[in-house]
């Protein structure tokens, strides 16, 4: 972590100051966070026996640890994230436990009836899919085409970084400055961090 002065913490809202400013935590996430990425890849890998869901467990890690860090910055942010992603490896074999989807695909073969979304299940997925798509849009452009090409493409940062001539740490920060401006535009937060520095 970057020492900073104490007017500078008060101001940023790292480490303990409550309440926390977006900039504050947006710092921290791009300096304690981010960095634990092929670490948290890794163990996601050795721990979800499915390796086509990783990326969206690291997302949903990212979600969870960025909102906690709303709440308060932890003392031991590595420790913080690699529980939290232990943690959502549990809820999701417990999610599969209930319902494993070999049963799901038995009753729909007997023909027995399946609990299919309703009009009001629809409408919400439409409405969260235009939410997404207008936080998307309010993205700056090389920010939102690199978040794009890695969460929709699944492109790998270096095909990335060839495809939009800039170098692998560029396209490191534009996922950062993406993964907290949309958190930020999701879940209401004043501030937008696409003007910050």
């Amino acid at each position: 972590m970057v020492e900073t002065p104490e007017s500078d913490r008060e101001r940023t809202g790292v480490k303990g100051q409550n309440p926390l400013t977006t900039v504050g935590v947006a710092a921290w996430f791009i300096q304690e966070v981010l960095p634990l990425e092929a670490a948290l890849i890794q163990f996601l890998h050795h721990n979800w026996r499915i390796a086509d869901d990783v990326p969206d467990l690291l997302h949903d890690v990212y979600v969870r640890v960025y909102e906690a860090g709303r709440q308060e910055i932890p003392d031991n942010t590595k420790a913080f994230a690699f529980s939290t992603a232990r943690n959502l490896i549990i809820d999701r074999v417990r999610r599969e436990r209930i319902i494993p989807i070999e049963i799901m695909s038995d009753m729909e073969s007997l023909g027995l009836a399946v609990d299919e979304p309703g009009p009001d299940r629809s409408a919400i997925a439409r409405a969260e899919l235009r939410r997404l798509e207008n936080a998307l849009d309010r993205l700056r452009p090389r920010i939102r085409e690199a978040f794009v090409l890695r969460q929709v493409e699944g492109l790998s940062r270096r095909e990335i970084a060839n495809r939009m001539g800039v170098n692998e740490q560029t396209v490191k920060q534009y996922m950062a400055d993406g993964i907290c401006a949309l958190a930020e535009i999701l879940y209401g937060e004043a501030a937008d961090l696409r003007r910050q520095p």
